[in-house]
């Protein structure tokens, strides 16, 4: 099955489960296999959860389906399939900077996230060292204190070459993929990766429930406390529903390009949110057993990821196992994520400048790989270098926190909003009809939530993101 325009055959996904598979590996990240289980277990357990999940149904769902049809409608790159669209529905061009902002954001992450995956690489060389070191059955990083397991990840970042080569290295397995193409290299680690990832989720799930604190961490994450439901957790969830499903980057617009015309868009989405949001909920369930049976809490973030399982990891049974099997996870997740990062600049490229994948691919990971090094020394030897220390909301920010904070609090924000505005007012409803697979009243009420919920939502994701003091945010 390949995606067609007119008389030109185009590369695209050999069937709706591959394109599921896909879609579904460019949204699950770092977000949720760190971010979310730690917000719910902060943030009122069960009532954030559900709260969650509502965001999910009624703003991030309706978004991912808008941003899918624009790109199916156009079969093209993300800017080119807005134009078209704009086009045909009588609007400006101009709409297409929508499009071109998602470009640049999935750029900017891909240079800093590819980093993040150097980090990943570096912890599953770490396990497969101990490995040998402590045996199969063993726990963890034997021999190392708690001082030494806190002080690897701090080490880590002050190795400003050690990081760069593993962004290079990380950024290089990428572009094996996106170079080709889409049939022939980025579906093939989606189909491969995916089932993969699952399996080692499930995997150390079932390993937590019955060698970790299991219960407790039911009673950690799904309380039901209402009273922890504020203003400021709701925000959280709305936040945490968009970013999960890696919206505002044109990511969806580019995957949905290389979507044949007998997919149910509306179906197809449906099956990618609720993917993404049970690897969420079942991340807390994989990987707070083994957090709480050692004795240890964290608030989420890198610090769980790179300090606090670790440690975990070495008071239990087969721990140097599980510990390797978690960071080879985290490695599939994030490799999924960064191949459908550069893919939207590299089809952008090819589409608008008539270029060859190959080249294409290497020229877009090159530059990612100057921000990237960039980045990596924003830690140590540049962290003085503050490039958007002229604007308040940037101010003391190296690198990569910049490239992190505009991207989140600006481009993507922005970017969603604007695919909103433009699919629920100015984009022709017969063309949005067409493509949606939807009738009746859900179709309605589709439409209700992108023409007014969803705007609304994100510009208040917006306002929080460059105002953090409206909720008490630092």
């Amino acid at each position: 099955m390949v995606a067609t325009t007119g008389s030109a055959t185009r590369d695209g996904w050999s069937s709706r489960s591959a394109f599921i598979l896909a879609a579904v590996g460019a949204a699950v990240g770092l977000g949720n296999l760190v971010r979310f289980p730690a917000e719910a277990a902060n943030n009122g357990g069960g009532a954030f959860v559900l709260f969650y999940i509502a965001c999910i149904v009624l703003i991030g769902l309706p978004v991912l389906l808008a941003e899918t049809l624009i790109g199916r409608h156009g079969q093209a790159s993300a800017v080119e399939s807005v134009e078209k669209m704009a086009a045909e529905s009588g609007a400006s061009k101009m709409w297409g900077g929508i499009a071109s902002l998602g470009v640049l954001s999935a750029f900017m992450i891909l240079a800093f996230y590819c980093v993040i995956g150097g980090w990943v690489l570096s912890y599953i060389w770490l396990f497969v060292e101990d490995l040998f070191v402590s045996g199969v059955t063993g726990g963890a990083l034997t021999g190392m204190t708690e001082e030494n397991i806190k002080n690897l990840f701090p080490a880590l970042l002050e190795q400003g070459f050690t990081m760069s080569v593993l962004d290079l290295l990380f950024i290089a397995i990428t572009v094996a993929f996106v170079a080709r193409g889409v049939s022939g290299g980025i579906e093939k680690a989606s189909v491969w990766l995916m089932p993969a990832f699952f399996l080692l989720l499930l995997g150390i799930t079932i390993y937590g429930a019955f060698e970790g604190a299991f219960a407790e961490t039911i009673a950690y994450l799904f309380v039901f406390d209402f009273s922890k439901l504020t203003g400021e957790v709701m925000l959280a969830a709305v936040g945490q529903a968009f970013f999960s499903l890696s919206l505002g980057v044109a990511g969806m617009m580019t995957y949905g390009s290389y979507v044949s015309r007998d997919v149910n868009l509306a179906k197809t989405s449906a099956t990618i949110a609720f993917a993404d949001t049970s690897v969420a909920l079942i991340a807390g369930l994989c990987i707070f057993p083994i957090v709480l049976a050692a004795g240890l809490s964290s608030d989420g973030g890198l610090g769980l990821m790179f300090d606090v399982l670790p440690h975990a990891f070495q008071s239990m049974p087969f721990g140097t196992v599980i510990g390797l099997a978690f960071f080879i996870m985290v490695g599939f997740a994030a490799l999924t994520s960064s191949i459908s990062l550069m893919e939207v600049p590299t089809a952008w490229a090819i589409d608008r400048f008539g270029f060859a994948r190959a080249p294409t691919a290497l020229a877009i990971a090159a530059l990612a790989a100057v921000l990237g090094v960039l980045s990596a020394y924003s830690f140590n030897s540049l962290s003085s270098f503050h490039p958007l220390g002229f604007i308040p909301l940037f101010e003391g920010e190296g690198v990569f926190s910049a490239l992190d904070s505009v991207t989140a609090k600006l481009f993507m924000p922005i970017g969603a909003l604007l695919v909103s505005i433009f699919v629920g007012w100015v984009a022709s409803r017969q063309l949005i009809d067409n493509e949606n697979g939807l009738s009746g009243g859900m179709h309605q009420f589709w439409v209700f939530l992108v023409r007014w919920l969803c705007p609304v939502a994100l510009t208040a994701i917006l306002i929080v993101g460059i105002f953090p003091s409206i909720v008490g945010a630092e």
